[in-house]
């Protein structure tokens, strides 16, 4: 009996997505909730599991199609055996079995079905037909598809390789390099993902109907690295977890938006809407792009409660785990280069919300301290803002309030 994997619901709004990748393979058995298939859409990626266990017996869409919430896109057959080549440990019996060890000059020869290339890299299917067609033994191609994934074009340019290294054989007098002529060398065209491809229509959505502005500031960062230094590990000790500097800093911008209001507004048609609540978005770079999982009530979270918060959000979006959940919601976002060593930067909105706060690299400079000139740790701040909603005084005062705050932490306490 046949049970249909159909597309799930992917979230609101969210109606087609794009198979990135098939984890389990035709012939393959699967045991129930076992991730068969990585769908990915706009915003997430989602693994689609097996809703009972059998054998992976039809795909209907390949690897790069458009699918649909609803779309049947494999079946599992409960009542089908595993085929041998997806049993990896019938490989491994292959040569105590009599009929292996009658054939062991075809298995060479039989390379050209095989599901994946040496090195790990996965075999796509139209490759496989192409290295059939060919005679290419794959085991020597480089994939140049997502994941190191060997697609045709890259058995076709295997394929070619002869016979242009014959005319060069032929003429010695002439020595010069293949390597320029080889196809895929000097260029490569991978396709883009559908997350990268909103990434861009929503950068490029920010600055045509925006009117950004971005103002700076420097913030010495000596007060809050000597009460992280000294209570690092009585912290880790109470709360298992260890106190970071995103803490301080997205206390310090909940404490701004509550005095400047809007910064934490956004503008709806003819309306402007104030928020009273502060999801404070964290900026962080996922498996597949950047992306922005939400802190939700950040104003009713403790410092631990932050880190905790940040930290298991960021382990989701290295793992491409997040929900879609995670990523809406947001009334202000937080972009953190400092930690890929970005000195300043302009950081671009991301709509609908009126603000956000670029932080860079913390770097010994000299400053100016009661007449005296001393080396601090010195960290550039800045706030990018939709002009439309936030006029430059108040832009000014909310990232000299985050200055503030940040340079002497006790106002944090004290909700100064």
């Amino acid at each position: 009996m046949a049970t249909n994997i159909e597309v799930p619901a992917l979230g609101e709004s969210i109606t087609e997505a794009i198979v990135a990748r098939w984890i389990k393979q035709v012939g393959e058995r699967v045991a129930t909730d076992e991730p068969i298939v990585e769908l990915e859409t706009d915003k997430i990626t989602v693994e689609v599991p097996a809703p009972s266990a059998g054998v992976l017996s039809k795909q209907h869409a390949a690897e790069g199609d458009t699918v649909n919430v609803g779309d049947l896109i494999a079946e599992i057959d409960a009542s089908a055996e595993a085929s041998p080549e997806s049993k990896p440990a019938a490989s491994k019996s292959e040569p105590e079995s009599k009929p292996a060890a009658s054939e062991p000059e075809s298995k060479p020869a039989a390379s050209k079905p095989a599901p994946a290339a040496s090195g790990g890299q996965t075999l796509m299917p139209a490759a496989r037909a192409e290295a059939a067609r060919t005679g290419v033994d794959t085991a020597g191609v480089q994939g140049s598809g997502r994941g190191g994934r060997v697609l045709k074009e890259d058995v076709q340019a295997a394929a070619s390789k002869p016979a242009a290294s014959k005319p060069a054989a032929s003429k010695p007098a002439p020595a010069r390099p293949a390597a320029p002529s080889e196809p895929g060398e000097r260029e490569r065209r991978v396709r883009m993902t559908t997350l990268r491809k909103r990434i861009a229509e929503r950068l490029v959505q920010a600055q045509q109907t925006a009117a950004i502005l971005t103002t700076f500031n420097e913030v010495d960062m000596s007060a809050v690295m000597k009460m992280r230094s000294s209570l690092k590990q009585d912290f880790i000790d109470a709360h298992e977890v260890k106190l970071g500097f995103m803490s301080f800093f997205v206390k310090a911008t909940v404490s701004a938006l509550r005095k400047f209001p809007a910064v934490n507004a956004e503008i709806d048609g003819d309306e402007i809407v104030y928020k009273n609540y502060y999801n404070v978005g964290v900026a962080v770079g996922g498996g597949k792009g950047l992306v922005v999982p939400v802190v939700r009530d950040a104003d009713a979270l403790s410092f631990a409660d932050i880190e905790k918060e940040i930290s298991r959000l960021a382990g989701l979006a290295k793992n491409n785990k997040l929900q879609l959940s995670d990523l809406t919601g947001g009334t202000f976002t937080i972009s953190n280069g400092g930690i890929y060593g970005s000195m300043l930067s302009t950081p671009i909105l991301n709509p609908p919300q009126t603000g956000i706060l670029g932080l860079h690299n913390i770097v010994q400079r000299p400053m100016a301290v009661d007449g005296k000139v001393e080396i601090r740790p010195v960290m550039y701040l800045a706030l990018s803002y939709d002009h439309r909603l936030v006029d430059g005084r108040e832009a000014v005062q909310f990232l000299v309030h985050i200055k503030d705050a940040i340079e002497d932490p006790r106002r944090l306490l004290l909700d100064l």
